[in-house]
């Protein structure tokens, strides 16, 4: 797409809200993240994955996972889908339409085929049976049409005995009821909804102690991935791209890997009935219209970024019509930023100290909160051609002399970022971070809302490619940067891990520690606004290495995933110690 007409779409995207002063912060996965939902496990997302199918280049996985923390041990009333919650996985591909282009839709239903016993499985019946009907919408949600009926929800993996033993169990294997539950819709997607090992990693308590992480290496005191040997609950879909394309198009029909017709923006919520009565008896009912309790687009957005006071209130709100602009005032500088500031918090956190934030990027930008990052560039003729002026959106990626982070952090989390000045990597830029770089990435999808989002033309990266990295779109700015089969020129070329968060989710993406290295700076490095100790000759600089070279505890899933859909680990089994937990 030329850059004339990237602006005419950027501006249609942007010029309503050009008043507004929007900045993102991102530290992004939401376990027990809102007071309400803490207390309603059920109906809690917890994960949003969207990513290319590493076995099938035609087509996307989207996954979204529901109840954290579920114990493998957790009977005998297992964790289970709720049966009076309306889960839903939305998707937007369009910005001329007001909300979802596609919505899926899930409702569940459970019987009790052996009432007489306290067992979850016995004598080859299971009690809390699960099937599920999912829906499809393509008009906004006016109208639903039932693709899968009578889907089937594997039970708990509850033992040996509960599960392969003769008689009393069910007589398989675990890995037969997964592929057995396997769906194809009517429609063509493949759908998998049942219990699964949580892929999310994360050292939930340092995140917690005031950021008071323990990277990986740590011998003093060692990480804790928070997540370990604990199950969620999925929906999984792997979807044709043809059918998430705007125009029905198919991978073969992208101009290139960064065609900017092939981005799509992925949330996922759940909803309940408004009112809820506790009759005598035990008996319980739901009547009133369904309300959204719950939603999770970005990871972490609410749980480390939304104050407390508000959180249930985000969960509420969808991200269409300007409904997360009301929230912009929390992210116009970063509440972690304070604590990769030695002039603020830094030195109170020493588990940060890698993390610093260029205060003379180029001998003279400031980008520490409060500080007035490139505004100074406002309205300089040197800004024509690029995102930043003001025939573009320099209104809002440089709104005032207070909001450095606005041009960075906005672009990746809130409308996705445009293959554009200055968004492309500093390769080629001859330390002119205005000049045109080498592309990277193009999932601009400027809907003002808190959503995933991932450009469907990009090559996904093989898993056993030796470049492969839970680093993401930071590992392949590293690569386009400084080796030498990527940062000869600036013409678009694959580049490994361009496929990786916060271009879509991939389950091996280490979400915490890119979004600690991006509060940090390292995105505006990467584009050419260096570290304060970067010369000309050497903008690959001690401090940039620094931060490179920062993780934030757990830097992988605590097992293997699997190589064909659904791609999530078969869930941990309560009866064994882990290393027989997968049989």
């Amino acid at each position: 797409m030329h850059v004339s007409s990237l602006q005419r779409q950027l501006r249609i995207g942007f010029l309503g809200c050009a008043a507004l002063l929007l900045s993102v912060s991102s530290f992004a996965s939401s376990h027990r993240e809102a007071p309400l939902i803490s207390n309603d496990p059920l109906a809690d997302n917890t994960d949003v994955y969207a990513f290319k199918s590493p076995d099938d280049p035609n087509s996307i996985t989207i996954i979204a996972n529901y109840i954290p923390f579920e114990s493998p041990e957790g009977g005998p009333n297992y964790y289970n889908f709720g049966t009076n919650v309306r889960y839903e996985i939305h998707i937007k591909n369009k910005t001329s339409s007001a909300g979802d282009d596609i919505t899926y839709r899930f409702t569940f239903s459970s019987t009790n085929e052996d009432p007489t016993t306290f067992f979850n499985i016995r004598l080859g019946k299971q009690n809390l049976k699960t099937t599920y009907i999912c829906e499809k919408s393509t008009n906004g949600g006016q109208s639903f049409t039932t693709i899968v009926m009578g889907g089937i929800v594997p039970p708990a993996n509850i033992g040996p005995r509960s599960i392969e033993g003769k008689t009393v169990g069910l007589e398989t294997d675990y890995n037969t009821l997964v592929e057995g539950a396997i769906s194809t819709a009517n429609s063509g997607e493949k759908i998998f909804c049942g219990p699964v090992d949580d892929p999310f990693f994360v050292d939930l308590a340092g995140a917690f102690d005031v950021g008071n992480f323990r990277p990986e290496g740590n011998t003093t005191n060692a990480p804790k991935d928070g997540l370990n040997r604990f199950n969620v609950h999925t929906i999984a879909i792997k979807v044709p791209v043809n059918l998430l394309q705007k125009d029905g198009k198919g991978i073969s029909q992208a101009a290139n890997i960064l065609d900017p017709d092939f981005v799509i923006g992925v949330w996922a919520s759940a909803s309940r009935k408004m009112i809820k009565t506790l009759y005598g008896g035990g008996d319980v009912g739901y009547d009133g219209k369904f309300v959204q309790v719950s939603r999770l687009g970005m990871p972490l957005t609410n749980e480390a970024i939304i104050p407390i006071g508000m959180k249930d209130k985000w969960n509420s709100e969808t991200p269409y019509a300007g409904n997360d602009l009301q929230f912009a005032k929390y992210f116009t500088n970063p509440e972690l930023a304070l604590y990769m500031d030695d002039s603020q918090f830094g030195t109170a956190v020493p588990s940060l100290n890698a993390l610093r934030i260029q205060t003379k990027s180029l001998g003279s930008y400031d980008f520490r909160n409060g500080k007035s990052g490139l505004y100074g560039l406002k309205g300089n003729p040197a800004l024509d051609g690029t995102a930043l002026a003001e025939a573009a959106f320099g209104g809002i990626l440089l709104p005032d002399n207070a909001s450095p982070r606005a041009v960075d952090l906005l672009p990746i989390f809130y409308t996705g970022v445009p293959n554009l000045s200055p968004y492309q990597l500093a390769t080629g830029k001859n330390n002119n971070p205005l000049a045109k770089g080498k592309p990277f990435i193009h999932n601009f999808l400027p809907t003002l809302g808190d959503m995933l989002r991932l450009n469907m033309a990009v090559p996904a990266t093989p898993r056993n490619d030796p470049r492969f990295s839970s680093l993401g779109l930071i590992k392949a700015a590293v690569l386009g940067i400084t080796d030498p089969e990527f940062n000869g020129s600036t013409a678009l070329q694959f580049i490994p891990n361009m496929d990786g968060f916060p271009n879509g989710r991939r389950l091996e993406d280490d979400v915490t520690t890119i979004e600690l290295q991006a509060v940090s700076g390292v995105v505006l490095a990467a584009v050419g606004l260096f570290y304060d100790d970067a010369t000309k000759e050497a903008p690959v600089s001690p401090a940039l290495l620094s931060v490179l070279g920062f993780n934030s505890g757990p830097t992988k899933n605590d097992t293997e995933l699997k190589s064909k859909f659904p791609y999530v680990q078969n869930p941990w089994r309560g009866f064994d110690y882990p290393e027989k937990a997968r049989f």
